[in-house]
C-alpha cells in the first residue's frame, strides 16, 4: 500500500485585506474585502453567499448584514450547540462595537429551558415565542420592543418553521420565524445533513414566495464548501427570480494577507484492517512528537472508538501528559484542557468553528501538523484547512505537514493520476470528480418520500391562510420546492399523505375511550380510517369505494367492538412510528445515556458524560449504578449487534406483509455477541422500545446494496426472525436509516399502508 501514498505541495493562501472601509463599517478598523463585499453587495442581493475560506472571519462577514436594517431583529443558525455559545459571544462583541441595538440571546434547548419563568409559563415552546414577540416579558435587562439577535442551531430552527413544537406552541412560534427576522445567517452550512437542508431551502422558497425578499430580507449563507446539489438548488431559485450575490474571498490580488502556510500534504488509503490503521497513527504521532516536540499537533477521525483506542496507545507510550481528547462526549472542562495539549485527538466534532485556540498563543500557526481521515469532500476541506491558519499570525512562512486517509476507491477512481505538481487547483479538480467522496444522499432523499417532510409545514400554512389572501400562494410555493428539489408527486398527494399521517399521530396517542367517541373530529382522523380500511380489510374497501357503505358504519363498529378499535388504534402507532424518524433530527434509534467514567476510557479529566447506547454496547462493559450506567472496562473485542424480532404467524406471512416494507416492529430486543457467542448484556431500561422503526430486507438479494450502504455510512444490523414455523436471518435498516436506505437505492419498496414507495 506504500506505493499509493503520494505527497503534494499545497502553496500557501491569501486573503484580501479591504483598503478602504465605507463609512457603515468604520468602526471594523480593519476588515477583510469579502466582508465588506458581504456588506455591500446585501444592498440589492435578496441571498448572499460567503465562500471565503474557514478561518477567515465570515461569522463578522454576515453579521455586517445587520447594519442595513440596524433596527430590525435578526437570527444566526450556528451548526452545533458547541458553536451557539462561541458565535454568541462574538455576536455581543460585534453588536456593541457597531453600535447596534440588537439584545443577543444564545437558544439551544438548554438554553431555553433556563430561561425564566416568572413572567412567562415554563414551556420552551412558549418561552421562545414569548421571546420572538418581545424579548422584554422574559428578560429583564431588556427594554421594551428591543430587536433580538437570536443564535439558534438548525434543529431548532427546522422544529420552530416546519410546526414541529407541541400544539399550544407551534402556529406562533412558526409565525415568529417567518415573519420575525429580516437577516437570516446560516454558518457552515455545507455541513448540513440532507433534512437540514430540506430546512434551509424551504425557508428560503417561502420567503421569496411570500415575498418577503421584495420587503428587504436578506439571507447571508456562510459556507468554504458549497455541495454541488445545494449549489443546484440555489441555481433553480436563481432562475425563479431570486437575487443571489456569490462572493469568494480569495479572487482579488491586491492588499494580500497570509491566511494559511503552504501545506505538505501526503495522501494514503485507509486501511481495511482497524488495528493496522491505529498502530500506524500512533506511530506517525509518535515519530513527530520525537522528532520536534515543540511543534503542535492533531488527529481527527470520524470514530470516536478508533480516538479512545488510539489515546490508549499513546498513553502506553508515556503521552498521557501530551494528549488530549476533544470529541462529543468531553465535557467543556476537558475539551478547553485538550486545546493546551502538544497532541490533539478529536473527532468530527471540531469541524465547525473550533479554531484550536492556545494560551500564550504562538506567533506562527497554532497547529503544525494535521492527521485526518474524510469520507467526503466537504470533510476534506474543512479539515485540511484547520492547519496552517495564520491570519493575523507575526510568523507565516513555516510549511504545515498533514496526512489525509482518503477511502481506499479513490485510487480506484482515478486518484493515483492526480498531478502532484499543480497544487491546490490540481487537488479539487481530481477531487471532484471522485464518487466515493460524494454525499450521494442529499440529492436522492429530497426527491423521495422524504419531501413529505415539505408537506407538513405546506398543510399547516395552508389551513392557516384558508379563506385568506394569500391561500394561492401554497401550491406556487410547493412547485418552487418541486423545481429546486425536483421530485413527480402533486401537492394533491402529498397533501392527502400528510392529512392521513397527521391523523395516525394523533389517533396514536389518544385513549381507546377518547376514540370511540371523537376519532371522526380528529384532524386527518376521517383519511386515516380510510387508510386502515384499504390496507387491512379489501372487500370492505370496495364496498366503502362503490358506495354500498359509509364510514358512519365504522362510527358504531369502533363503539361496540373494542377489538376492532384497538386494532385501529395499533395500525395508528405503526403508521405513525415508521414516519417519525423523517421529522426528529436523532439518526440513533435512541436517547444518549448518562454514564460515568471513572477509568478514563472516553474521557480525560471529568466522570460524567452521555454517550450514544450503540457506542457504549459494542465498545465497553458496564454496569447499572444508581441512575448512571459506570463503565468498568474495554471490551476485549468489539462486540457485533443485532436483533431479534418474534414474529406471531408464519414465514410466509412475514415475507408477504413486513419485508421490503418502510413500517415498524414489536417484540424486538438488541443481541450483543463476540466470536459467534451471544453475550448477557445488562438491561438497560432506556432500549426497551414498543416499536422500533425501519426497513428489513434480505441480505443475501441484496449484498451489494448492502455493501454500498455500509461503505456510506449507513449502517444496518442483523436481524433474526422468530416465525412460527421457521428462523431466519435478513439486515435491518434502523430509524431515518430506513427512509435514506429507501431513497437511495431502492426504486419500489412498500410503505406502511402497502402503497408503493417511489423515488422521484
Amino acid at each position: 500500500m506504500s506505493n499509493q501514498r503520494f505527497v503534494i505541495r499545497l502553496e500557501p493562501r491569501s486573503i484580501s485585506a479591504c483598503a478602504s472601509l465605507p463609512e457603515k463599517l468604520f468602526f471594523m478598523g480593519n476588515a477583510l474585502q469579502h466582508q465588506v463585499d458581504v456588506f455591500e453587495q446585501s444592498e440589492d442581493a435578496d441571498i448572499i453567499l460567503d465562500l471565503a475560506p474557514t478561518g477567515t472571519g465570515k461569522t463578522k462577514a454576515g453579521l455586517t448584514v445587520l447594519k442595513h436594517q440596524p433596527n430590525k431583529s435578526a437570527v444566526y443558525i450556528a451548526p452545533t450547540n458547541a458553536l451557539i455559545e462561541q458565535q454568541a459571544e462574538a455576536a455581543k462583541h460585534f453588536v456593541h462595537e457597531a453600535n447596534l441595538p440588537h439584545i443577543v440571546k444564545a437558544a439551544s434547548a438548554k438554553d431555553i429551558k433556563s430561561w425564566s419563568n416568572d413572567k412567562v409559563g415554563n414551556r420552551s415552546g412558549e418561552k421562545l415565542y414569548n421571546v420572538l414577540r418581545n424579548p422584554a416579558t422574559v428578560f429583564d435587562d431588556v427594554g421594551a420592543n428591543t430587536p433580538i439577535l437570536l443564535v439558534t442551531n438548525p434543529d431548532i430552527f427546522y422544529y420552530a418553521t416546519f410546526f414541529a413544537y407541541n400544539k399550544l406552541d407551534k402556529g406562533n412560534i412558526a409565525t415568529g420565524f417567518y415573519t420575525k427576522f429580516s437577516t437570516v445567517i446560516f454558518d457552515e452550512f455545507h455541513l448540513y445533513d440532507a433534512k437540514q437542508l430540506v430546512g434551509m431551502l424551504f425557508y428560503l422558497a417561502y420567503s421569496h414566495v411570500f415575498r418577503f425578499f421584495q420587503n428587504g430580507r436578506k439571507v447571508v449563507l456562510l459556507t468554504a464548501t458549497p455541495e454541488p446539489a445545494c449549489e443546484l438548488a440555489l441555481e433553480n431559485l436563481k432562475q425563479a427570480g431570486v437575487k443571489i450575490a456569490i462572493i469568494d474571498g480569495e479572487v482579488s490580488n491586491t492588499n494580500l494577507l497570509p491566511s494559511q502556510t503552504a501545506v505538505n500534504l501526503e495522501l494514503r488509503p485507509q486501511p481495511e484492517s482497524k488495528e493496522e490503521w491505529l498502530v500506524e497513527l500512533a506511530a506517525e504521532v509518535i515519530h513527530r512528537f520525537r522528532e520536534k516536540p515543540n511543534e503542535n499537533g492533531a488527529v481527527i477521525l470520524d470514530s470516536l472508538d478508533n480516538i479512545n483506542r488510539l489515546s490508549d496507545l499513546l498513553q502506553q507510550q508515556g503521552l498521557s501528559n501530551y494528549i488530549g481528547r476533544i470529541t462529543g462526549p468531553a465535557p467543556k472542562s476537558d475539551r478547553q484542557r485538550a486545546m493546551q495539549c502538544s497532541i490533539i485527538l478529536a473527532t468530527s466534532t471540531v469541524d465547525v468553528g473550533f479554531n484550536f485556540e492556545r494560551n500564550p498563543e504562538p506567533t506562527r500557526q497554532n497547529l503544525d501538523w494535521l492527521i485526518f481521515s474524510a469520507r467526503d469532500r466537504a470533510a476534506f476541506w474543512q479539515r485540511i484547512g484547520r492547519v496552517g491558519r495564520v491570519l493575523g499570525k507575526i510568523e507565516t512562512n513555516i510549511d504545515s505537514e498533514a496526512i489525509a486517509y482518503l477511502p481506499s476507491d479513490a485510487w480506484k477512481e482515478g486518484l493515483i493520476n492526480l498531478d502532484t505538481t499543480g497544487g491546490r487547483i490540481a487537488l479539487k479538480e481530481m477531487l471532484d470528480k471522485l464518487p466515493c467522496l460524494d454525499k450521494p444522499f442529499l440529492t436522492a432523499y429530497w426527491r423521495s418520500e422524504a419531501f413529505l417532510e415539505i408537506a407538513r409545514p405546506l398543510l399547516e400554512l395552508e389551513e392557516v391562510l384558508e379563506n385568506l389572501a394569500g391561500a394561492e400562494l401554497i401550491a406556487k410555493l410547493f412547485e418552487t420546492l418541486k423545481s429546486i428539489l425536483g421530485g413527480n408527486r402533486t401537492w394533491e398527494d402529498y397533501r392527502h399523505r400528510m392529512k392521513v399521517l397527521r391523523g395516525a399521530e394523533t389517533i396514536a396517542k389518544e385513549s381507546l375511550e377518547k376514540l370511540k367517541k371523537d376519532w371522526k373530529y380528529i384532524k386527518g382522523g376521517q383519511a386515516f380510517v380510510k387508510t386502515f380500511i384499504k390496507t387491512k380489510f379489501s372487500e370492505e374497501w370496495d364496498d366503502l369505494q362503490a358506495g354500498r357503505t359509509t364510514l358512519d358504519a365504522y362510527e358504531d363498529l369502533f363503539k361496540e367492538d373494542d377489538e376492532a378499535l384497538a386494532h385501529f388504534k395499533e395500525f395508528a402507532e405503526v403508521f405513525s412510528t415508521s414516519y417519525a424518524p423523517l421529522f426528529t433530527f436523532r439518526y440513533s434509534l435512541f436517547e444518549s445515556l448518562p454514564i460515568r467514567d471513572p477509568h478514563g476510557f472516553l474521557l480525560d479529566e471529568s466522570e460524567e458524560t452521555r454517550v450514544d447506547p450503540f457506542h457504549l454496547l459494542r465498545y465497553y462493559e458496564f454496569a447499572q449504578n444508581g441512575n448512571y450506567i459506570e463503565v468498568t472496562s474495554r471490551a476485549t473485542e468489539t462486540y457485533q449487534l443485532s436483533f431479534r424480532l418474534r414474529y406471531h404467524d408464519t414465514w410466509q406471512e412475514f415475507i408477504s406483509t413486513q419485508l421490503n416494507k418502510l413500517t415498524a416492529f414489536k417484540n424486538s430486543q438488541i443481541i450483543r455477541s463476540a466470536g459467534g457467542a451471544i453475550h448477557p448484556t445488562p438491561l438497560i431500561q432506556a432500549l426497551s422500545k414498543h416499536l422500533l422503526p425501519g426497513v428489513i430486507i434480505c441480505p443475501r438479494t441484496n449484498a451489494s446494496v448492502i455493501f454500498q450502504l455500509n461503505r456510506q455510512g449507513i449502517t444496518s444490523y442483523p436481524i433474526t426472525i422468530i416465525c412460527n414455523d421457521a428462523e431466519k436471518e435478513y439486515r435491518f435498516f434502523a430509524g431515518l436509516s430506513g427512509i435514506l436506505t429507501m431513497a437511495m437505492k431502492f426504486k419500489q419498496l412498500r410503505l406502511p399502508d402497502d402503497e408503493v414507495f417511489i423515488a422521484g
